[in-house]
């Protein structure tokens, strides 16, 4: 007898159909799973077989052979366990075949019976819901997560007889709470706290205005880590399409914790700089798992202390910076993974951390510092659009009072720029650090003496095309805030001003 019931597999933040199709014969005891599967599912069939007799039901003292269709697609991962039981109990006449054909099953068992959470149960729902399934079957600890996703519905069982009753119809599956976009939580600091720097301010308002990445260069203890820490602060609230891509991200990733809500706070991830290649970009073995990057996505990816990253692992940003994803490609398959995220960075103005410093000299030599700028590579710091040195507190500026400008007044202001942005775009979402270059050249019309002055610009620090495309972005950024549709010289000039580290590179040569 044959019994058929669909699972799936992952793909990036995606779920494509897999059929487990399982087969009794006449022969010796055995167990064969066939369909280009990996060890943690071959190693199913122990499992299995424990859970079921475990759980007090006949496993078939004949030949049992499973098969996971498409056999082209490799199969990885432990929770094809539960649809593998189900369809051995289906096949062995336990359960009515015909009860399977409008579920998507998904679950890891334990050699007891129970069963145990697996990742990316809410991309797990909503393939059930693209294949026109009546209900996917999960654990229950899964459970919320999964009834995230409308117009499926999600049974939640904690146990193998659990669903083999709720499946018969014995027993009426658990209600399952539908979760909602939680309210976001105040995460980091608030700007009325950082002390001085109202030149950093105002380029982290600029920056989340127009969704720029920025690099901060100063001297220890100057407040680069706690101006990052900010800027989710001023930044708009995640859209719920935002919100269902950020949570699909941790759900794959296995880290979304039980019961959790849509997560509706942007992301802030500060990895060490020991991260690896694939800690950064993503992969792992057997399963592609998302790095921080992908972590990031839709907030914020902040590298304190950038030159001490390796030097592959930061190359590894280029791509996500143009395009807002990254492709993993392995031998056993391919994913892509959303990377959409502002990258900020902090560095020491040198190795030793006080050039430019009024209070400590500096003890680098020219070459010294050459060598360290050179660890980031022109091509990486082309993608940065704003440079910005955050210099060493004076004593008058460590004794002020709390009273400046604070984090909600600075996020009125950028919500505003980014209204306008998407009224000009058409399309919610929209910002300027995205745009086109035909859009660019679209919405930053330049007069003569503007242009006159940013070619001037490009001559002097050496800007590349990608460079001054990034200045005009900066620039129509900067006329959003002051309200103004057309860009002037004096928002040039600001935006120029953001290029610190090329006039620090050019002062050397």
């Amino acid at each position: 007898m044959i019994a058929r019931l669909s699972s799936c597999a992952l793909a990036g933040i995606e779920a494509q159909p897999v059929e487990v199709e399982v087969h009794i014969s006449g022969g010796l005891p055995n167990v064969f799973v066939v369909g280009l599967a990996d060890t943690a599912v071959k190693e199913a069939s122990r499992r299995v077989k424990a859970a079921i007799r475990n759980a007090e039901y006949e496993f078939p003292s004949r030949v049992v052979t499973v098969n996971l269709a498409p056999a082209h697609r490799r199969k990885e991962g432990s929770h094809y366990d539960l649809p593998i039981a189900l369809g051995v109990l289906a096949a062995g006449g336990a359960i009515p075949p015909k009860r399977l054909g409008d579920l998507l099953v998904a679950g890891e068992l334990a050699l007891d019976g129970r069963v145990r959470e697996v990742r990316g149960a809410m991309v797990m729902a909503a393939c059930a819901r693209s294949l026109g399934k009546r209900a996917v079957v999960v654990p229950t600890c899964n459970a919320a997560e999964a009834a995230l996703v409308e117009g499926v519905e999600v049974i939640g069982v904690r146990d193998l007889p659990e669903a083999v009753a709720v499946i018969r119809g014995e027993r009426d599956p658990s209600p399952v709470r539908r979760g909602s976009a939680a309210a976001a939580a105040k995460s980091g600091g608030c700007l009325s706290e950082v002390k001085g720097q109202a030149i950093a301010k105002r380029a982290l308002e600029v920056a989340a205005a127009g969704g720029h990445n920025l690099l901060m260069m100063g001297p220890p203890g100057s407040g680069k880590t706690m101006l990052a820490r900010c800027l989710p602060s001023i930044l708009p609230p995640l859209s719920r399409e935002e919100s269902l891509t950020v949570t699909k991200i941790y759900s794959v990733a296995g880290i979304l914790e039980e019961g959790c809500d849509l997560l509706a706070e942007r992301p802030f991830r500060s990895p060490h700089h020991s991260i690896s290649y694939a800690g950064l970009a993503g992969g792992g073995s057997p399963l592609l798992r998302p790095g921080e990057i992908s972590l990031a996505h839709g907030g914020v990816l902040f590298l304190d202390e950038m030159p001490e990253f390796r030097r592959d692992a930061l190359e590894v940003l280029r791509q996500p910076l143009e395009e807002g994803r990254v492709t993993i490609s392995r031998s056993s398959g391919k994913a892509v993974f959303p990377a959409l995220f502002m990258l900020v960075a902090s560095m020491n103005p040198c190795p030793c951390g006080f050039r430019g410093d009024t209070v400590r000299p500096c003890t680098c030599s020219s070459g010294t510092l050459r060598r360290y700028l050179n660890k980031l590579s022109g091509p990486l710091l082309d993608r940065i659009d704003m440079q910005i040195e955050v210099p060493r507190l004076t004593p008058a500026e460590l004794r002020e009072s709390a009273g400046s400008e604070t984090s909600e007044a600075v996020r009125e202001r950028v919500l505003q720029a980014r209204r306008l942005q998407e009224e000009r775009a058409g399309a919610p979402g929209a910002c300027n650090a995205r745009l086109s270059p035909s859009e660019l050249m679209r919405q930053c019309r330049l007069d003569d003496a503007a242009e006159g002055f940013l070619l001037q610009a490009v001559n002097r620090l050496g800007l590349t095309a990608r460079g001054y495309h990034r200045c005009l972005r900066v620039a129509r950024t900067i006329a959003d805030l002051a309200g103004r549709e057309r860009i002037e010289a004096a928002d040039l000039a600001e935006a120029v001003q953001y290029r610190s580290l090329e006039r620090c590179v050019a002062s050397l040569y």
